[in-house]
């Protein structure tokens, strides 16, 4: 039984993870306020507008590519790890990462 909660939790961290990966590509926005990097005080230019989606979209696909690797990762840990033993502590934290990782690529796809 264990096994099965093992390959269930791991498939829902994955399954999770790719689901805020495509939210976060699609640029799904939820909220009608989306966050700005820039100070309120400043006057908005197109050009400043053009370099902060700039620094956006690197940020973004690192961020994306790092999802997927820590994924990955997290899904072989979850694959060779012994049915019988408590989740190690590893596991959760990776599980944790794909989780601020995910936010952050959310907060950065709505701008």
């Amino acid at each position: 039984m264990n096994t099965g909660r093992r390959t269930f939790l791991g498939r829902l961290v994955v399954t999770l993870g790719a689901q805020q990966m495509l939210w976060a590509a699609q640029g799904t926005s939820q909220t009608p306020f989306p966050h700005s990097r820039e100070p309120e005080g400043l006057p908005k230019s197109k050009s400043n507008d053009r370099t902060l989606l700039k620094l956006n979209q690197k940020d973004l696909k690192r961020d994306v590519q790092r999802l997927v690797e820590l994924a990955q990762a997290l899904q072989t840990e979850v694959e060779k790890t012994d049915p019988a033993e408590v989740l190690s502590l590893s596991l959760v934290r990776k599980a944790e990462e794909i989780e601020r990782l995910a936010k952050r690529i959310k907060s950065l796809a709505r701008g």
